[in-house]
């Protein structure tokens, strides 16, 4: 058997990442992105004058062709601390003698190794936050399409007041729409690193801002006008980290209700094609299985967020250890974020709504839901307060002697002396206390039914 270096091509790796993000950040896509950084390097000084032009160009070139072996890469790295060193060693090996002087100039190995991590997780970030637009599509199709679906909502596991599934999808929504956006923001904001040994940039002869921005502009990345490196201040990747963390609640709070809605004796909605989510010992078992992959992911993203934070606080102008830290925490943060994305897009894509099983659940408590409906029509008469305890003590009876709330409701006195059976049949219809969850539908779909634009 081969081992692999790539998370998702591990036995449970695909469970719980999304390969197309995994290779964004993968051990190639990081070698390549530092080659790009050493190869927009050579020009950047090229551009300000400082290197022949000529130079830079076998610089460029060798960086673009050159073959790198990562397991021997990464065994190399050891000494170091880090893989640019050895990877500069590989590249100022694969230039003529005379450019190798112009190798790496002025750099150091972490404004090479930011950079390229800069790169590869926008890219990442990118990617995730399709995921995310994908999942929001669905939820903006289900909002619409069960607008004016009736169930019950429910507050602190309990039976509360009639909703509608589309106010429910309309928040995962909003939710979800709400989440892309910040990710792609705070990917679009990552900068340009380059400093130099200690943020001075003394190799450029007084040249440092220029080979910045000229930088930064070959890259295509902002932070060329930066006055300062971004050696100690991490607040780049810690925006980024909090970002994934919101899409993950987001996901997770999908995958939250979705898991509750599918429990056997709720049954309101159902997840994948028929025979998805078996048991290895239960025929008859479909579980939710996206819904379960999402949340076990959604379970380790603050820990590795708390990392990011935790690796955060550098010494002096050079961190000794936890600007190392943060490559693993960043790798496996989007990796379990890119595969609750993806779990969360396939969830929605699959969900099927049962509106016969939540007119059922709606009805299980012999209309006791809407008992706030009929005190809020009797306390124009007698109080709310008065109201108020009436109806409880009168739900109480119904379910103590086993009788639909009308039945008891048509029994006292008090109540028939205010409200007939027509006027109490209406209390008792869940359509009458819906508020304004259609406006509300009809608002969150205008408002975040579409992309970013992609118009209204």
């Amino acid at each position: 058997m081969r081992p692999s270096s790539s998370t998702s091509e591990t036995l449970l790796g695909e469970l719980f990442a999304d390969p197309a993000v995994d290779a964004a950040v993968g051990d190639a896509a990081l070698v390549g992105a530092c080659l790009e950084v050493e190869a927009a390097l050579a020009l950047a000084t090229a551009d300000v004058g400082l290197v022949p032009s000529e130079a830079a160009a076998a610089i460029v070139s060798a960086a673009r062709g050159l073959d790198v072996d990562i397991g021997e890469l990464g065994h190399d790295a050891v000494a170091s601390g880090n893989p640019v060193p050895p990877l500069v060693t590989r590249l100022g090996a694969a230039v003529p003698e005379t450019a190798r002087p112009w190798v790496h100039l002025g750099a150091t190995s972490q404004d090479v190794l930011d950079t390229a991590l800069v790169l590869t997780h926008r890219a990442a970030a990118a990617l995730i936050a399709d995921r995310v637009d994908t999942a929001a599509d669905h939820a903006a199709e289900l909002a619409t399409g069960h607008r004016d679906t009736v169930m019950i909502a429910r507050s602190l596991g309990q039976h509360a007041a009639p909703t509608t599934f589309g106010l429910r999808a309309a928040g995962w929504l909003a939710a979800l729409r709400g989440s892309a956006t910040p990710l792609r923001a705070a990917a679009d904001r990552l900068p340009v690193q380059l400093g130099g040994a200690v943020g001075t940039l003394a190799g450029y002869d007084g040249h440092g801002f220029a080979v910045r921005r000229a930088l930064a502009d070959r890259l295509g990345l902002p932070g060329g006008d930066r006055p300062l490196a971004w050696h100690t201040d991490r607040t780049p990747w810690l925006d980024l980290a909090s970002a994934l963390g919101v899409v993950a609640a987001a996901v997770g709070k999908v995958a939250l209700d979705v898991r509750l809605l599918t429990a056997t004796e709720v049954g309101e909605v159902r997840v994948g094609a028929p025979g998805s989510g078996g048991s290895s010992a239960m025929p008859h078992k479909r579980n939710p299985v996206e819904a379960i992959l999402a949340t076990a992911g959604v379970v380790r993203v603050p820990g590795l967020v708390a990392t990011l934070y935790a690796a955060s606080v550098h010494a002096h102008e050079r961190a000794d250890g936890d600007w190392h830290a943060e490559w693993p925490a960043l790798r496996e943060l989007v990796s379990v974020v890119g595969g609750v994305a993806a779990r969360g897009a396939e969830l929605l894509n699959g969900l099927t709504v049962d509106p016969a099983r939540m007119q059922h659940n709606l009805e299980l408590t012999g209309g006791a839901v809407m008992a706030e409906s009929v005190a809020a029509r009797l306390a124009g008469a007698m109080g709310r307060d008065q109201a108020h305890e009436l109806v409880a003590t009168l739900v109480r009876r119904s379910a103590d002697q086993g009788t639909p709330l009308r039945e008891t409701l048509l029994a006292e006195p008090a109540v028939t002396e205010q409200l007939d059976a027509d006027a109490l049949d209406a209390a008792l219809d869940p359509r009458s206390r819906l508020g304004i969850a259609g406006a509300a539908v009809d608002e969150a779909v205008r408002r975040y039914g579409h992309r970013a634009g992609a118009g209204t």
